[in-house]
C-alpha cells in the first residue's frame, strides 16, 4: 500500500502522555478468547496457548507472537458455542471500534462466556475531542509484563464526545455483567467483569 495514503497526516494527530500499564499474570480456569488479539499479541504472549486470539485483519494475527490458536473473525458475531470460554479479554481493542458496535461486541462476549466467567478489559480514556483538524486520538503505551516490556503507540478515532470509564461500565451493566473492580490511571483504565 502507499505510504501516503496508509497513514494519516501529521495535522490529524492528537497525541496523549506516554501510559504505563502494568500486566500482571491473572488466573483463569480454562480457555481465554482475546479480543483483538492481534498487533502486539499481549494476552497471547502472557498466557500462551491457553488464549484464542480473534482479529477481523489477518495480518494483526500473523504479527503477533506465537503461542495463541488465531482465528480471523468478526468480534461482532462471534462463531463460538455459547458458554465455551472461562475468560475473554479485550487489551486496547475497543477503542478501535466504532461506539455503535460495542454493545454488540459485549453481547457477544456476555454469550460466549460460562456462567461466572470474567471479561477483562484494558483501554483508553479518551477526553471529548475539541473542534478543529486533530480527529485521530494517539496513546503511547510502555506496556510492563512479568518478563519483559513492550513499547508501541495505538493511533484510533478520536468520538466527538470522548469515551470514559463510565461509558463502557454503563454499556456492561446493561448486557447483564456484574462489576468486579474498576481501575483508573492516567488516560487508561482496566475493568473486571463479570457473567453471573
Amino acid at each position: 500500500m502507499n505510504e501516503q495514503h496508509s497513514r494519516p497526516a501529521e495535522h490529524r494527530l492528537h497525541a496523549l502522555e506516554e501510559q504505563e500499564v502494568a500486566l500482571e499474570d491473572f488466573a483463569c480456569g480454562g480457555r481465554i478468547l482475546d479480543i483483538g488479539g492481534g498487533g502486539e499479541g499481549v494476552i497471547g504472549e502472557l498466557k500462551g496457548s491457553s488464549v484464542v486470539a480473534v482479529d477481523r485483519r489477518r495480518g494483526e494475527l500473523e504479527a503477533a507472537p506465537p503461542g495463541p490458536l488465531k482465528i480471523v473473525m468478526d468480534v461482532r458475531e462471534l462463531q463460538f458455542l455459547d458458554g465455551t470460554f472461562h475468560c475473554v479479554t479485550a487489551f486496547f481493542s475497543l477503542c478501535y471500534v466504532p461506539g455503535g458496535d460495542h454493545e454488540l461486541i459485549l453481547r457477544e462476549a456476555f454469550r460466549v462466556l460460562r456462567p461466572r466467567g470474567d471479561f477483562l478489559v484494558w483501554d483508553l480514556i479518551a477526553p471529548p475531542r475539541p473542534d478543529g483538524d486533530k480527529d485521530i486520538l494517539v496513546i503511547p503505551l510502555a506496556i510492563r509484563l512479568p518478563h519483559r516490556q513492550i513499547t508501541t503507540s495505538y493511533g484510533v478515532s478520536w468520538p466527538i464526545e470522548g469515551r470514559d470509564v463510565g461509558y463502557y461500565v454503563r454499556l456492561a451493566e446493561a448486557v447483564g455483567f456484574e462489576l468486579i473492580s474498576r481501575q483508573e490511571w492516567g488516560r487508561v483504565f482496566h475493568l473486571h467483569l463479570r457473567r453471573p
